[in-house]
């Protein structure tokens, strides 16, 4: 069998479940593991994702608007590829590949085979969906046995941090425009001893005023734009030190503002968001968790 991940989280599940060797494309956003890079490139961005978070925001919205695709699949290459199975996701028409970006052109006969979409907003979603992924593969009980090992994980760090406060976090997935994290980010923080005031667990991210960030006045805020790594973030920094009452906020103050791979640990529904959960529970209580992770999946900002 023989799959085709449109989707980072998808190639990332396809590799966990020990189904690595059925890959035989992937798309322009996996990146996970390294190795996975040598496979065919099947899509692409109809957008230039290399300009500032204002700017791709513009782009973004000006394509919906006009009803124009973000992503272009190869067909070409998908048709000459022939794979069983191809993986894309529902839940989110700007973050990754669709059905409907595969459906579109030569590529719909692909839709007469096995098209599975992830589509979760929920860590419970998201688990529902590695086993709707396994069955597929025919690995039912690799998808049983993956779940439980990352729910066994997960309880450890809620056993641990049940008997702590809880630290206030909010988490921003884009800078210009303001967007604090929704989907499955409430649930990270509050697995990790968190409690986030502005998240709605199980709904899409949105855009929020800076002022009830101020508002809220969180003792962490955490900033993790999708698609975006530390490095790319660190570059547009500025934009959130310059807005009214920076210095004024709490986590500014005491210097506990985090940058994190949102591209790889926070903005994927795949199994990193039990590593997800680890990077937090460390940020969120530094006393009771080594900081294992810090420098290289996250870092404190200093400022310019």
């Amino acid at each position: 069998m023989q799959v085709v991940s449109l989707l980072a989280s998808g190639t990332e599940l396809v590799c966990a479940l020990g189904a690595g060797d059925r890959l035989v494309g992937r798309s322009h956003e996996c990146d996970n593991p390294e190795w996975v890079k040598r496979l065919p490139v099947c899509s692409a961005p109809t957008f230039d994702i290399t300009g500032s978070s204002r700017e791709i925001d513009a782009l973004v919205r000006q394509r919906l608007r006009a009803g124009e695709p973000l992503y272009r699949v190869n067909e070409a290459l998908l048709l000459e590829l022939a794979p069983d199975v191809v993986i894309t996701q529902t839940h989110c028409e700007v973050c990754a590949v669709s059905p409907k970006d595969v459906a579109r052109g030569e590529s719909a006969t692909l839709c007469r085979k096995q098209v599975v979409a992830l589509s979760a907003g929920t860590l419970d979603g998201i688990f529902d969906g590695f086993r709707e992924v396994a069955a597929v593969l025919r690995l039912p009980v690799a998808g049983e046995t993956l779940v439980s090992e990352l729910r066994a994980r997960m309880a450890v760090i809620r056993e641990l941090t049940q008997r702590l406060e809880p630290v206030t976090i909010v988490s921003l997935e884009w800078i210009d425009p303001v967007f604090n994290a929704g989907n499955w980010g409430p649930e990270l923080a509050a697995c990790a001893g968190g409690r986030d005031p502005l998240g709605r667990a199980g709904e899409h991210s949105t855009v929020t005023a800076w002022a009830r960030v101020i508002e809220v006045d969180p003792e962490v805020l955490l900033v993790a734009p999708c698609g975006f790594g530390i490095e790319r973030t660190l570059r547009e920094m500025h934009v959130l030190a310059a807005r009214p009452d920076w210095r004024q906020l709490r986590a500014v103050r005491s210097g506990r503002v985090v940058i994190a791979d949102g591209n790889r640990y926070f903005n994927r529904s795949g199994p990193s968001v039990v590593d997800s959960i680890e990077i937090l529970a460390e940020i969120l209580h530094p006393r009771e968790f080594p900081p294992l992770h810090q420098g290289s999946c996250w870092q404190y900002y200093r400022g310019s």
